[in-house]
């Protein structure tokens, strides 16, 4: 290893060696956090405190942060912390292949990072400005299956709202209900929703996880990871992932009592293979993008459903495909493009859509093979005819 740092002559603030394989999964899997912002520098940085037999990496954004915590392939030869831009290091560490980094930190001087091939050196900030996380008690967190929280969100994500008028739609909604996990979201247009019933009773209090925060616990979520710990204190969310530590703000305000938009009775139903009436949908959206994705849905009760769009300026569009059609024969107005989003977060074959009259709101639930402990329904306002 070259060295760059004269032992007897400079003061060290700071030296660790680490592994590049872990240094490089830490700063991948955290860096997302990291902030654009020239009113406060400091959020453009990293945090990198190294401690007894462990360094932490820390990004905040003051709404969010992510801690990833190292305690195995790091040796700490000196405790100290520093900062240093989020870019640079996410650069370097991208274009090293040696097996280890030896980082050094002079003080009053520049940081070093050296491996057996290289050497760079760069200007480090004081951690002073950089902003504290939230201290949250563990004690009372739930422990959750990570593939059935991962896919609570893929199935509610897409419908949160912007949160420009009402914050409160800008996330999330989660709580339990009789040994049940419900995950909710909606935009005012389409509503989703998720239940699970994990394998041990879980009681939570009603919370609302802004998008951001959901998406990020999404993609830490790979499929390497069982589990993933929750626990919230006033208006912080802390989610425990392996290494990771993720802390959010939670959404103030009070998500709206969604159950009664739901029809107590239906009037038409219909059941139809996915795949075909994503099919017919994405022809429908060639010519309905045009009329605000405006698509009408018959079904005929000799097992056809009619999927067809208006006139438009370019034209229009009808597809017929087999489906069973139960009850009364009707039509519906809806946007086709809110459905195939619904539609695309489902991945059994079969799905009903029911709805009690053209003027009431459309419902997509999949159609479950044999017992299940999960649960899903979309709904989706209609659309003048």
């Amino acid at each position: 290893m070259l060295n760059l740092v004269k032992q007897s002559l400079t003061i060290i603030s700071m030296r660790f060696r680490i592994q590049t394989d872990i240094f490089r999964k830490a700063i991948e899997a955290t860096s997302h956090a990291t902030s654009t912002s020239n009113l406060t520098p400091i959020l453009e940085n990293i945090l990198i405190d190294a401690g007894y037999k462990k360094v932490t990496l820390t990004w905040n954004n003051l709404d969010m942060a992510i801690e990833y915590i190292v305690d195995i392939g790091v040796d700490v030869e000196a405790e100290g912390k520093y900062t240093i831009s989020s870019k640079f290091l996410t650069s370097y560490i991208a274009l090293i292949q040696d097996a280890e980094v030896y980082v050094t930190l002079e003080k009053g001087g520049s940081i070093t990072f050296a491996t057996q091939s290289s050497e760079t050196k760069f200007k480090w900030t004081s951690p002073e400005k950089f902003p504290t996380i939230p201290s949250i008690v563990t004690g009372q967190a739930i422990s959750l299956n990570a593939r059935e929280f991962k896919t609570a969100i893929e199935k509610t994500l897409f419908s949160t709202a912007d949160g420009s008028v009402r914050p409160m739609l800008a996330g999330i909604y989660m709580r339990s209900i009789n040994g049940e996990l419900i995950f909710a979201s909606t935009d005012s247009f389409r509503l989703s929703e998720f239940r699970i019933r994990p394998e041990t009773t879980v009681a939570h209090n009603p919370i609302i996880i802004p998008e951001k925060a959901a998406n990020e616990l999404s993609r830490l979520l790979t499929d390497d990871v069982k589990a993933i710990e929750i626990c919230t204190h006033e208006s912080q969310l802390l989610a425990i992932v392996g290494p990771i530590r993720l802390t959010s703000r939670l959404l103030a305000g009070k998500f709206p009592d969604y159950e009664w938009f739901f029809p107590s009775e239906y009037r038409s139903k219909s059941v139809v293979l996915r795949s075909e009436f994503v099919n017919a949908l994405k022809q429908a959206n060639l010519v309905a993008r045009q009329n605000n994705f405006n698509t009408r849905i018959r079904s005929k009760h000799e097992g056809k459903i009619e999927v067809s769009t208006g006139d438009t300026e370019i034209g229009a569009s009808i597809v017929s495909i087999s489906g069973s059609v139960e009850w009364q024969e009707d039509i519906i107005g809806v946007n086709s493009e809110y459905l195939l989003q619904a539609l695309s977060v489902i991945r059994e074959d079969y799905i009903s859509f029911e709805y009690k009259n053209p003027l009431s709101p459309v419902v997509i639930k999949w159609v479950a093979t044999g017992e299940s402990k999960q649960s899903y329904r979309h709904l989706i306002m209609p659309l003048k005819i």
